[in-house]
């Protein structure tokens, strides 16, 4: 059930009352996104996130109308020299969660589990350049990073689409503590990551981000000045972006009149 939607800038925000209704309304958006571009073109391009909090999104896109044949999938991020076996990899997670259910026409995965990564690098951002993207489907961390450009290494003008980094503290600790290995230690300590100008250059941007332990990067993302402290402020300058958050995300935005300059709708 939406609750309320607010805009900052020319952010979009649609707030629900809980995870499953957020992961529904935007999986049936993004099935209308990727539909309306086979109609127009013969073919569509997406880009998906992964992690604790696009579990329900996931999980609704699966049950939607799409013509996944016509639909080719890149991702945003991946461990550098993890193999797809182990738990974590993201590789791993999008076959289990939708890819292998839905059988996308073509599938770009990066692979972090490679000896030349500069090739690797340079491949993904050629399909990158091929494949206009027209809805990329994100999440926001805990730290306010988007895909792995935490704030000590994003860049808004970055010059790459895709690039090797290091994940800093407060990432790394939120993968931990969201399961996905068994120590701190063990958390990766570098990713290949697509960059903010490769998030910021697709048509459409759906993010995904419920749960509590996201509101104070969701308040950051919104309140605060447009800066790399928080990468995710950057969303606020796309054309056409809807966060969708569910109560608990939302919690520290309720009666903030800061923003609400454009109203409750």
């Amino acid at each position: 059930m939406l609750e309320y939607k607010l805009k900052k800038d020319k952010l979009n925000v649609e707030v629900y009352s809980n995870n499953e209704n957020l992961g529904e309304a935007a999986a049936v958006s993004v099935a209308e996104i990727l539909n309306q571009a086979v109609s127009d073109r013969g073919n569509a391009n997406l880009i998906l996130a992964t992690g604790a909090s696009q579990f329900e999104f996931l999980k609704s896109l699966q049950k939607q109308n799409i013509e996944w044949g016509k639909v080719t999938v890149f991702h945003l991020d991946e461990y550098k020299d993890l193999p797809d076996t182990h738990p974590a990899s993201f590789r791993k997670y999008l076959k289990e969660r939708i890819l292998t259910q839905v059988k996308p026409g073509k599938v770009y995965l990066l692979n972090g589990d490679v000896e030349d990564l500069e090739t690797e690098i340079s491949n993904y951002e050629e399909l990158l350049r091929n494949h206009p993207i027209d809805v990329a489907c994100i999440g926001i961390g805990e730290n306010g990073h988007l895909a792995f450009n935490d704030p000590p290494v994003a860049d808004f003008n970055d010059p790459k689409l895709v690039k090797i980094v290091e994940l800093d503290n407060d990432c790394r600790m939120q993968q931990y503590n969201e399961g996905w290995f068994e120590s701190f230690d063990d958390v990766p300590k570098y990713a290949l990551s697509l960059t903010i100008p490769a998030i910021m250059q697709c048509k459409k941007i759906s993010c995904v981000v419920p749960d509590e332990r996201k509101a104070k990067a969701v308040f950051d993302t919104i309140n605060t000045e447009i800066s790399t402290k928080c990468p995710a402020t950057i969303l606020r300058t796309h054309p056409d972006t809807v966060l969708y958050l569910d109560k608990p995300a939302a919690s520290l935005l309720d009666n903030n009149s800061e923003w609400l300059d454009e109203g409750v709708i």
